[in-house]
């Protein structure tokens, strides 16, 4: 291993294109602001340490990384220990969690998902940091995107990925989603022979039991074949996908205030949603679940939620509804809607 040596230094490891997108992602934050990376030791997350690194030095802003300790792999703690020695290598902080996944019936994938961003946000309110770099790439992009379309996730959920995203008080900035992961791997190549660190290799990447996985095993080569820019592709689709997701949000804003929304934007009022024309509702319930930080259900699920929400209402009563969605139940009560813990 090689001696710890100044961000700087390393600056001869670092790819330019995917510094100057570290670079530009660091140009819209407050001068000087510490920035947090979310760093799984793998080779994605090591080489966006490695490039924020080096950008934070120039910047004069403290680096922070964050390890997320799932315990779901028995190499976990080897894990555990090559982040911290990434860290030192590039003279960065280095702050680890313990989480453990909760059997909540959204799948291991989106468990485990759920756990890491609360465990990074919180690591980073601790830390001070209010950006955090994540390492999703072109490919992670495309793959998304073809995931949405195949779970009937609607238009608007082939936005995927966000450059920049809001949760739990913290800024979620991905600079490399236009980056293929071909040039991430051939820096993590370079990085290596120069310094002696190796990126870890979590075997569930391959594990065809997982649905990414299985894209990435047995879809990706036949696209490859056939359409070699299909990457490139979704990602444009995606998009395009954020351009109209942003429009249908400024009209749900509008009607959103027409709700009587809770003060916690956790609830509205039903016989308003109702009174809504036909076409804004399901809009106007997908941009409210997406503001309280939960994915976009598929459009069949949607349908369905549609059905039960205007049965309720011309039934004229309160019959109990409870929809589940990603750990948490919308219910109807007294004639409003609401988004409670489960």
């Amino acid at each position: 291993m090689a001696a710890s040596r100044k961000p700087a230094d390393w600056q001869a490891a670092c790819d330019p294109a995917l510094l100057s997108a570290v670079r530009a992602a660091l140009s819209d934050m407050p001068a000087g602001a510490p920035i947090g990376v979310a760093l799984s030791a793998g080779a994605d997350s090591a080489m966006l340490a490695l490039h924020a690194a080096v950008a934070a030095a120039g910047s004069g802003r403290a680096l922070h990384c964050f390890h997320i300790h799932h315990g779901l792999q028995s190499a976990a703690d080897d894990w555990l220990n090559q982040a911290h020695r990434l860290a030192g290598l590039l003279d960065a902080g280095c702050h680890s969690r313990r989480v453990s996944v909760p059997a909540d019936g959204t799948g291991m994938e989106a468990a485990a998902r759920a756990a890491r961003y609360a465990a990074l946000a919180d690591l980073a309110a601790h830390a001070g940091v209010g950006h955090v770099l994540l390492a999703h790439h072109l490919d992670d992009q495309a793959e998304t995107v073809l995931l949405r379309i195949l779970r009937g996730a609607g238009p608007l959920g082939l936005a995927a990925m966000a450059p920049l995203a809001w949760r739990d008080g913290i800024a979620w900035h991905r600079p490399w989603l236009d980056q293929p992961r071909t040039r991430i791997l051939a820096a993590a190549d370079h990085f290596a022979a120069l310094s002696g660190w190796h990126p870890v290799q979590d075997p569930s990447n391959r594990d065809p039991r997982y649905r990414r996985a299985a894209v990435r095993a047995d879809l990706s080569p036949v696209l490859d074949a056939h359409w070699p820019a299909w990457r490139r592709t979704l990602a444009r689709h995606a998009r395009q996908a954020r351009d109209l997701d942003q429009w249908v949000r400024e009209a749900a804003r509008e009607d959103w205030a027409r709700l009587d929304p809770d003060e916690d934007g956790a609830g509205f009022s039903l016989a308003a949603w109702r009174d809504l024309p036909a076409g804004r509702q399901a809009p106007l319930l997908r941009c409210w679940l997406l503001d309280q930080g939960l994915r976009v259900p598929t459009e069949a699920r949607l349908a369905d939620w549609l059905r039960q929400l205007r049965q309720v209402h011309a039934l004229g009563h309160d019959r109990r509804v409870r929809l589940r969605h990603e750990g948490r139940w919308i219910t109807v009560q007294k004639g409003r809607v609401r988004l409670v813990a489960g």
